[in-house]
């Protein structure tokens, strides 16, 4: 199992090109050097340069495919708040990164521990999985929120608003 770490939070500097590039990789990760450099203006060396920088500063952390929950029999989502014993991030709450329906684990402040998005086929899948994690050390309760409809789902961004518009607000 890989271990689940804190990510650190890094201070590159970003310019616009760079910005462009991420844009776009994320957009299609199998793009040619060439082709991106013709979408940000840049010879495609210039190009092959930035993105080699943009991976070894960890911006990059590695090109996957994005795979099709629906298609792969995967289409039931939930979010899952796990509460637990004393802190959340404990070595052996870790143990739920072993199941592969599990798609995110997020340490929160607030009522919950821990809140999992987790991706089943379907609601008994769910409910197996939960029989698993509750009987993992540590585990005193769960809820569960199943997803209806999913409006955005998009890997991170590289573009940043520069300026908000103003909303009008009612008189």
């Amino acid at each position: 199992m890989k271990p689940v770490q804190q990510k650190e939070m890094r201070s590159l500097s970003l310019d616009p090109f760079d910005r462009k590039i991420l844009g776009a990789l994320v957009k299609d990760a199998t793009i040619t050097y060439t082709e991106l450099g013709r979408l940000v203006s840049l010879s495609a060396p210039a190009v092959h340069e930035r993105v080699k920088r943009l991976r070894k500063s960890g911006v990059i952390q590695g090109t996957s495919a994005r795979l099709d929950g629906p298609a792969i029999g995967k289409s039931f989502i939930a979010f899952v708040h796990v509460d637990t014993e004393g802190w959340g991030k404990s070595q052996r709450m870790m143990k739920i990164a072993d199941f592969p329906e599990i798609e995110e684990i997020h340490s929160v402040a607030g009522d919950t521990c821990l809140i999992l998005k987790v991706r089943t086929e379907h609601a008994r899948a769910l409910e197996a999985l939960l029989s698993q994690i509750y009987i993992l050390p540590g585990v005193i309760g769960t809820r569960s929120y199943v997803v209806l409809s999913t409006y955005l789902e998009r890997p991170v961004q590289a573009d940043i608003t520069q300026d908000w518009p103003e909303i009008p607000m009612p008189e």
